[in-house]
C-alpha cells in the first residue's frame, strides 16, 4: 500500500499547483457581492459565451437584463435558460445586428422608448479574424462590428445613460490591441491586401481609443466608461483562428491551453466586476487586464489618434451630419491640465480563444 503513497502525493501536489496556477492566471471571480435590483443592463452578443455568462450573473444579482443579439432564436432560448436558472423574470431578448446601422438604430430606438433607464451598457459582442467580409453598410466586418457598431450604439444610448447616472459603459477590448495600428487612410482594407489578424488588432485598438476619448467627453455627466481584456476564454469567437486543427496543436498544445483557458463563467467576471463593483464608482477612462488596471499600449494613449478616430467614426455612421455625436466638454476653470488630457488619472483601483 505504501508504494502508492508517493505517486499519489506527487499527483496531488501537481494537481493542486495546476489548480492554483489556473486560478491565478484566470483571475478568479468578482469579489463584489453587490446586487443591482432596479437597474437595467444592456448587453450585446449575449446569447453565447462571455455575453450569456455575464447576463446570467447580472440576472442573479437582480438586474433587468436586455440581451441584444443578431440570432433571435438563439437569443430567446438563452433568455429563457437564464430566466429559468436565476428565477429572474426580467431577462429579455431583443434583435440587434451590429453589422447593420439600421438594426442598431432600431434597437436603440426601442430601448429609448420602452426602457425607463439604462444603468449599464456592456459592449460585449465581437468577431475575430474572420475572412474579408463586409457589413451591410460596406465596412470591414471586424472594424464595423467591433468598433463602429458599438460606437453608434453607445452614442445613441448616451442620453438614457446620462438620465440614469451614475451609470457605466464597459467595452470588451483585447490584449491584441498592443499590436494594433490605426490606418486612417484605409480603415476598411480597400487599398491594401487584407490581413485578418491585423484587422482584428486594429478593431481592438479602436475599442481602447474610443474608451479614452468617450471618458473625456463624458466628464461631469456621471457616466463612466472603461475597457477590459477578459483573458483567454473558451468561446466561439476563435472559430476562424484555426487553433487545434493540426495533430500537433491538438495533442501537444492542448494541455497548456486547458491550463490557461478559462470558462465563459470566469471570462464574464471582469465585465461583472466593472459593472457592479463599488470600488469602480467614478472610475473612468481606464483599461483592465481581467480585474487589474493596467496601462494600455502606447499607441492607445495617443490623444490625437483618439480624437481623429472619433471624428472619422461619427462621419462613417452618420452621427456627424445628425449632430448627435457627443461633443468634447470644455475643461472646468482651474482644472488640472493632466486631468483634462488623461481620463485615466485620479484615484481608483491601482491574455481567446477569446481576447488574443
Amino acid at each position: 500500500m505504501s508504494k502508492y503513497i508517493l505517486p499519489a502525493s506527487v499527483f496531488g501536489t501537481v494537481f493542486g499547483i495546476a489548480v492554483l496556477l489556473k486560478n491565478h492566471v484566470t483571475g478568479g471571480r468578482c469579489p463584489s457581492k453587490a446586487t443591482i435590483k432596479g437597474k437595467t443592463v444592456v448587453i450585446t452578443g449575449a446569447n453565447t459565451g462571455i455575453g450569456k455568462a455575464t447576463a446570467r450573473e447580472l440576472a442573479q444579482r437582480g438586474g433587468r437584463i436586455i440581451m441584444g443579439c443578431r440570432d433571435m432564436e438563439k437569443c430567446e432560448e438563452a433568455a429563457k435558460d437564464i430566466r429559468g436558472e436565476t428565477l429572474n423574470p426580467h431577462v429579455y431578448a431583443c434583435r440587434l445586428d451590429l453589422a447593420s446601422m439600421k438594426s442598431i438604430r432600431e434597437f436603440a430606438q426601442r430601448i429609448k422608448q420602452e426602457e425607463q433607464r439604462v444603468d449599464v451598457l456592456i459592449n460585449n459582442a465581437g468577431v475575430m479574424r474572420c475572412p474579408a467580409w463586409k457589413t451591410e453598410d460596406g465596412f470591414d466586418m471586424q472594424f464595423g462590428v467591433n468598433h463602429l457598431g458599438h460606437f453608434l450604439l453607445t452614442n445613441l444610448l448616451l442620453d438614457k445613460l446620462k438620465e440614469s447616472a451614475p451609470s457605466r459603459v464597459i467595452n470588451l477590448a483585447s490584449l491584441a490591441h498592443i499590436v494594433g495600428k490605426m490606418d486612417f487612410e484605409d480603415l476598411n482594407w480597400e487599398k491594401k491586401k487584407f490581413d485578418t489578424k491585423q484587422a482584428y488588432c486594429q478593431s481592438k485598438l479602436a475599442n481602447v481609443l474610443f474608451t479614452r476619448e468617450l471618458a473625456k467627453r463624458l466628464q461631469g455627466t456621471g457616466v463612466t466608461v472603461n475597457s477590459v481584456h477578459p483573458g483567454i476564454v473558451a468561446t466561439e469567437l476563435g472559430r476562424h483562428t484555426g487553433l487545434h486543427q493540426s495533430p500537433f496543436s491538438s495533442s501537444v498544445l492542448s494541455p497548456f491551453f486547458t491550463l490557461l483557458v478559462k470558462s465563459p463563467e470566469l471570462g464574464a467576471q471582469p465585465s461583472v466586476y466593472l459593472a457592479v463593483s463599488e470600488e469602480m464608482e467614478g472610475v473612468t477612462g481606464r483599461y483592465y487586464d481581467v480585474m487589474t488596471e493596467k496601462e494600455p499600449a502606447p499607441q492607445s494613449l495617443d490623444e490625437e489618434a483618439a480624437r481623429r478616430l472619433w471624428e472619422v467614426s461619427s462621419r462613417l455612421v452618420g452621427l456627424e451630419e445628425e449632430g448627435q455625436s457627443v461633443k468634447s466638454n470644455p475643461p472646468a476653470e482651474g482644472q488640472n491640465k493632466a486631468a483634462q488630457t488623461d481620463p485615466g488619472q485620479g484615484p481608483g483601483p491601482a491574455i481567446s480563444a477569446v481576447g488574443l
